[in-house]
């Protein structure tokens, strides 16, 4: 299928898919890590808990923002299928009815598995007598007398519902029968559940305390029925960009019409939880103004938080048990603890590699250059912070020391606004100074840059990312973080901070590709020198989605020309593989684990000329045309071969990798007489090695070595 775009250009449809159906697949793999029964059975409860979340955000954002999209341009079509926002909504409602069967039934299975292992989530018709006293008393000293119920009436009209709060909602019936709504909010400052037992853990979730004491709440009501709900609604106030990043018409057009066409946080689904209750159902729908495609009966809880906060309350004993062991990431074997980093850097290149890596390197490369006399200055980009960040206690420091200490704080990070404000406000007290980056562009890129007077010149100590400065994060995802004393680089890290500065997004770069401005197209030209070699060309991506158009039609392009290529996709894919004279030379692989799988890395050629890049950028319109990205090159050949051990491990991963078929589906991969679980590997086995930087007498044999380090890493290509 394709249709006509643009001036004469057709855009073909029969090789790519719906981005938001494809998050869908994502998720449900999110979900089959709670099914996996080789998991702890507690992290499969955590699993079923991002699940949620998960899904929760994506009607907040993208569902909303289809909605949103449907009142002002209805005709506006997706590039990936050429459907209308209205067609790719019914499909979204088609697709999730069955993924919520899918979680109610696994959150069954894990909490019945749960229960033998002494962690049991019990009703209140599940308590005992001294349980229930326990609560009943509870009730009536600290939930009664926050309780705020309220009857739907000419009197009393509908409340507003919170975004995702949780409500007792019942059908009352008063005199002669007539019929009417109850609401009670499930108060946001009690706690999630209270614990009546400590060995086993036994405990009540605060909603069906709560839903227990609807008839006794409602008095000289009759209480006909009652569920616990939860509406969902358009919660992305910030009116950002990426709601719109596939819409053809302008953005700031868009975001024009809709401040005037809707008010905001207008409600995108409801979800009733227990067995399907019309009466009930419709009469919230009528008052929430919702269709009936919209309303979701869920058997499992609605708001699966609590799962993090029950986490707290297991006893040590359960680790190793129901939970994974505890992982203390190493530190790297190639950088002496002892030693100064910066001359350690000066010396030869270091990578990071997080979670399996210790973050300890880097702070202590903020420490160092915060007292070093040589150091004139400290630049960085911030997109997410810890809440108690040392990095950002480090550059606090470095300012009070006396170091020109500049932070482009980045105010729009989804859901983290608030705390990147309180640390720039911080920042800004210790005598940072603090920038906000340019408007309609977030600053995404992970770039630090270190400054120093040595002997009369001036020498950069420069750090590129693929994740936030955020120690958090740093112990959950996948990530790399590139430590250089490179002049090229540092140069254009200097000229990018000045370009920031200046609001100036079209600057010239000698090593970093740059968004908005050269990452695009950089790709587009590195793809183009590996379709210009036909067969021989080898491209290797990973990153965590795929969605823009024009890097989905070159790559088909060079899959065209004969070239391999192998994607390593966490999440979005709008690229279908495998079909003939389109895609059939690419490959498509998702790994769902443990941990995050977060790292962008591009590799381009083969053997010792592969050119690699890591980078803070998806391949996603927002990213690529509407972000401030950078890539980095990765010039060390001992970095570059860490780099490639690290991706040839994934591409073997047999456990927790799934392959992408050409009909949009994924299959885990046949597992073979030996198992490798990457992220289990790179637990046990560390990229660096003990090893001195080489004489380059040697260049030349250690060329022909790398080479056959490449050949062997890479020897999956051939058929």
């Amino acid at each position: 299928m394709s249709e006509s775009y643009g001036k004469g250009k057709i855009r073909d449809y029969s090789f790519t898919q719906n981005r938001e159906l494809s998050w869908l697949k994502f998720n449900l793999r999110v979900l089959e890590e709670a099914m996996d029964e080789t998991v702890p059975i507690f992290e499969r409860l955590k699993f079923i808990s991002i699940f949620t979340s998960n899904l929760d955000e994506f009607f907040m954002v993208r569902v909303g923002s289809l909605f949103d999209l449907n009142e002002i341009s209805p005709d506006d079509i997706d590039n990936k299928t050429g459907q209308t926002p209205l067609k790719q909504l019914s499909e979204i409602f088609n697709q999730v009815p069955n993924l919520m069967a899918i979680k109610d039934k696994t959150y069954s299975d894990v909490c019945a598995e749960l229960e033998q292992s002494g962690v049991c989530d019990v009703t209140y018709e599940q308590l005992n007598e001294n349980e229930r006293k326990i609560v009943d008393n509870y009730f009536e000293a600290i939930i009664s007398p926050v309780l705020s119920p309220q009857i739907i009436d000419p009197q009393h009209p509908f409340p507003h519902l919170k975004n995702k709060q949780l409500y007792a909602a019942a059908v009352i019936a008063g005199k002669k029968d007539k019929k009417s709504l109850g609401i009670i909010p499930v108060p946001e400052a009690l706690p999630d559940f209270i614990t009546v037992c400590e060995r086993p853990l036994r405990f009540i979730r605060m909603e069906n305390i709560i839903i227990n004491r609807c008839q006794e709440i409602f008095g000289i009501y009759n209480v006909v029925d009652c569920a616990i709900i939860s509406v969902t609604r358009n919660a992305d106030i910030s009116f950002d960009e990426e709601k719109f990043e596939d819409a053809a018409d302008d953005y700031l057009k868009i975001m024009s019409h809709l401040l005037k066409k809707r008010q905001r946080l207008s409600p995108v689904r409801l979800e009733i939880q227990g067995e399907e209750k019309e009466e009930l159902a419709g009469l919230l729908r009528k008052r929430i103004e919702l269709d009936e495609n919209q309303v979701f009966f869920v058997k499992s809880p609605l708001n699966m938080k609590y799962v993090f906060t029950l986490e707290k309350k297991l006893h040590s004993s359960y680790s190793g048990e129901i939970k994974y062991i505890p992982y203390s990431p190493r530190y790297p074997e190639d950088i002496d603890p002892k030693g100064s980093i910066i001359e350690q850097i000066v010396q030869g290149d270091k990578l990071l590699f997080y979670p399996f890596d210790q973050i300890e390197p880097f702070l202590k490369l903020l420490k160092e250059a915060a007292f070093d006399e040589d150091t004139v200055s400290i630049k960085i980009t911030i997109y997410r912070l810890a809440s108690a960040s040392k990095i950002a206690n480090e550059l606090c420091a470095a300012a009070e020391n006396g170091k020109d200490v500049t932070v482009l704080v980045e105010l729009r990070a989804r859901f983290d606004e608030a705390n990147n404000i309180a640390w720039a406000e911080r920042l800004e007290q210790s005598g940072c100074r603090v920038i906000y980056g340019i408007d309609n562009f977030k600053c995404h890129s992970k770039v630090c840059l270190i400054t120093r007077h040595v002997k009369n010149k001036i020498q950069y100590i420069t750090q590129i990312g693929t994740g936030n400065y955020n120690e958090k994060t740093a112990a959950m995802y996948t990530d790399l973080s590139f430590m250089t004393a490179d002049d090229e680089i540092g140069h254009d890290a200097t000229i990018f901070f000045q370009n920031m500065l200046i609001a100036n997004l079209n600057g010239n770069y000698s090593s970093l590709m740059v968004a908005p401005s050269s990452l695009k197209s950089g790709l587009i030209s590195l793809i183009d020198e590996e379709i210009k070699k036909g067969e021989n060309g080898r491209i290797i991506i990973k990153a965590n989605s795929l969605t823009e158009r024009d890097i989905i039609d070159k790559l088909s392009q060079a899959s065209n020309a004969g070239v391999k290529i192998q994607l390593i996709l966490r999440g979005i894919c709008c690229l279908r593989p495998q079909i003939a004279g389109k895609t059939e030379n690419i490959q498509v692989t998702s790994v769902v684990g443990r941990y995050l799988e977060h790292s962008r890395v591009y590799c381009f050629g083969n053997g010792a000329e592969m050119k690699i890049y890591i980078s803070s950028a998806d391949l996603m319109t927002r990213n690529l045309t509407r972000r401030v990205e950078i890539a980095c090159p990765i010039k060390d050949k001992r970095i570059k071969t860490q780099i490639i051990k690290m991706i040839s491990i994934i591409l073997k991963d047999n456990v927790k990798a799934r392959t992408l078929l050409s009909d949009g589906s994924y299959v885990k991969k046949e597992t073979g007489e030996e198992k490798i679980n990457s992220q289990l590997y790179f637990q046990q086995n560390s990229l660096h090695e003990r090893i001195q930087r080489p004489a380059p007498a040697k260049e030349k044999v250690e060329k022909s070595e790398e080479s056959g380090v490449f050949k062997k890493l890479f020897g999956f290509f051939k058929k």
